[in-house]
């Protein structure tokens, strides 16, 4: 800062009675020796004057609004309007929000710039109002979390191919290096979305504004909006980031990109639809480190885990996991594949989309259009001598024919069905025309699964549950719980009471009595019947005993278990 500068705001404390002009003249002569520091800051140093002094004379002067530094409250649901990287560079931070004016404390309120960039980014009309830089600062730290502990970002320590696709640099997305506000806003949404663990990020166009919504926890919340006019920008980035045609708005179009988060690469499917409103836009986050899970870490139970085991390290037959989409099938056949891997295995996968690269494992990217089916594959896959298949999806008779017939023929064949319990997954294959004598020699297992938001371990409370409602649950008579715990709400969970997912789930086992049913033809309910005979624990009493545990909620397993 100059000496006019200076002196400026010299005049100013003086006129005001702040400070005296001998201090006046002392702070002038202490500048000359310590010209780093702003004027402000030596007023305060010599102790003529305390910050919210100074900042309110300089405010009352140039007639802009003034907060003390005691009447600051931090709303920990402002944290989300404009993240602590913009925070800290404009120094500013979010304290009010009322019909779509957000308040904002900045240190300089005259900083156009900043004022632009805070609108664009929450979507919301700015009303500056200054305050010291240290109450400032005091705020940014109440508000946002450690930044260095914030994204649990590990470092990525993988060669680049030089083959591979390019990953777009957005050097770590804590670092805005592009002056445009629409790459600015990108970057917040990725650098948010992969911070607070989000699975997707929706960009939904409205009548007259951009709904951004985050997929957390299996459930969608809605992050922000922003204005209508930065819709077709924001649509934009995103599809060229994708290396989609920015210019074809009619049809549907995928796409795919990497990105830098801090030293951790992060691979996003995208997908883009069109809508009333303009093109809707999905970022699926593809995690690596989900592919790398544990069965133990997948929320299984001591005797469901050993009962898959079992069945995944026989040589031979055939494991189903079924449950709707979303419901963590892919992760459980990741996981067994993980613990099967070796060098002496040979393991071939058909898969649509690959989204994750396994290493050690063959794994074929399905393209209908070329004619590799999954039947193809499978048909492929049986002239190679695998030991280990698996099939992404068993979608129509003919890649079940096959992979049933890999199962009788010495090959262990891992896949998925689309069904809503574990018996009903033999009845659908019996639906597309496969001979039930085959699938009760070739099934050994099948597991139905879900996955139940868990209780945020901070915040969760505990309470005393109602009897009645215990046995109309399902909870034995006796053996009733005599404490249950309920989602409550903190800064940690963002206030949904829920943090992480666990696996809720029901296996089936291929027995001899369940083998002579389905030769009969008996039906799903049939089957599922003999099953619990013979000690089967269903979805729900999986899920009620992880509610008993105090894992997850009565509620949560309702939500997702019918």
């Amino acid at each position: 800062m100059g000496l006019n500068q200076n002196n400026l705001t010299g005049q100013r404390l003086l006129r005001a009675g702040i400070i005296n002009q001998e201090q006046l003249n002392q702070a002038l002569k202490y500048q000359e020796a310590k010209p780093n520091l702003r004027f402000q800051q030596i007023v305060e140093e010599l102790g003529y004057a305390s910050a919210d002094e100074i900042v309110r004379t300089i405010a009352m002067q140039i007639g802009i609004p003034y907060i003390d530094s005691k009447e600051i409250e931090v709303d920990p649901t402002l944290e989300t309007v404009f993240p602590r990287t913009i925070a800290e560079r404009y120094r500013a931070v979010p304290l009010k929000l009322a019909d779509q004016q957000l308040t904002v404390a900045i240190a300089n309120p005259r900083d156009i710039r900043a004022i632009d960039d805070l609108r664009l980014i929450s979507g919301k009309t700015i009303l500056p109002v200054r305050a010291s830089e240290q109450a400032i600062t005091d705020c940014i730290t109440e508000l946002y979390s450690d930044p260095s502990t914030e994204f649990g970002l590990s470092e990525y320590n993988e060669e680049e191919d030089a083959g591979a696709q390019a990953i777009e640099e957005l050097e770590s997305l804590e670092e805005v290096v592009d002056d445009s506000p629409t790459v600015k806003l990108v970057n917040y949404l990725i650098q948010k979305a992969v911070a607070d663990g989000a699975s997707d990020i929706h960009i939904e166009p409205q009548e007259h504004d951009l709904r951004v919504r985050f997929r957390s926890d299996g459930v969608l919340h809605e992050i922000m909006r922003s204005p209508k006019s930065s819709q077709t920008a924001i649509i934009s980035r995103l599809k060229i980031m994708s290396d989609i045609d920015i210019s074809e708005t009619r049809k549907p179009q995928d796409g795919h990109c990497q990105v830098m988060v801090g030293n951790k690469r992060v691979d996003f499917r995208v997908s883009t639809l069109p809508t009333t409103y303009g093109e809707r836009v999905v970022l699926r986050i593809l995690r690596t480190d989900s592919v790398l899970m544990q069965l133990r870490d997948l929320g299984f139970s001591e005797r469901n885990l050993k009962l898959f085991e079992t069945s995944f390290k026989k040589p031979y037959g055939c494991i189903l996991v079924t449950g709707p989409t979303g419901s963590g099938k892919s992760t459980s056949l990741y996981a067994a594949i993980n613990e099967l891997n070796s060098p002496e295995k040979h393991i071939l996968t058909a898969e649509d989309p690959v989204e994750y690269r396994l290493p050690g494992i063959n794994q074929i990217q399905i393209n209908n259009k070329a004619g590799l089916t999954f039947a193809a594959a499978l048909r492929s896959f049986l002239r190679c001598s695998p030991d280990i298949i698996l099939v992404g999806e068993i979608r129509d008779r003919e890649t079940a024919q096959i992979a049933v017939e890999a199962a009788l023929t010495g090959h262990l064949v891992l896949s998925t069905l689309h069904t809503n319990d574990a018996a009903s997954a033999i009845t659908r294959l019996s639906e597309m025309d496969i001979e039930p004598f085959l699938l009760s020699s070739a099934i050994d297992c099948v597991i139905a699964q879900r996955l139940a938001r868990c209780l945020c371990p901070e915040c969760k409370e505990a309470y005393e549950p109602d009897t009645d409602i215990l046995l109309r649950l399902g909870y034995p008579e006796n053996d009733l719980p005599n404490t249950l715990w309920r989602a409550k709400g903190c800064r940690k969970c963002n206030d949904t009471g829920y943090k992480g997912r666990i696996g809720v789930h029901e296996i089936l086992q291929v027995t001899e009595k369940i083998g002579s049913l389905t030769v009969l033809g008996a039906t799903g309910d049939e089957l599922k019947q003999a099953a619990i005979e013979e000690g089967m624990q269903t979805l729900r009493g999986d899920g009620l005993d992880k509610a008993r545990q105090g894992i997850t909620s009565i509620e949560e397993i309702m939500r997702v278990i019918a």
